[in-house]
């Protein structure tokens, strides 16, 4: 699943539109987010991470990062 499923996911749980959430970025952030740039840039894979935990911020959700040790060898 890839991160725009995810927060597809996420708006759905909290019963919010993609242009609500862009609202409320540039709301909370003061940065000016619409619904067309956060669809660009959830197409293409370019959401920093600063606006990933920005939207986790305003949906409710933590971001956890876990690594696999297999992965890194150990």
């Amino acid at each position: 699943m890839d991160i725009r499923d995810e927060i597809k996911i996420m708006l759905a749980s909290k019963r919010m539109t993609m242009t609500e959430l862009a609202k409320k970025m540039t709301e909370v952030s003061g940065k000016n987010y619409s619904q067309s740039l956060l669809s660009h840039k959830l197409k293409d894979e370019s959401l920093r991470y600063s606006e990933m935990k920005l939207i986790c911020k305003i949906l409710g959700y933590r971001i956890y990062i876990d690594f696999d040790e297999i992965r890194l060898g150990r």
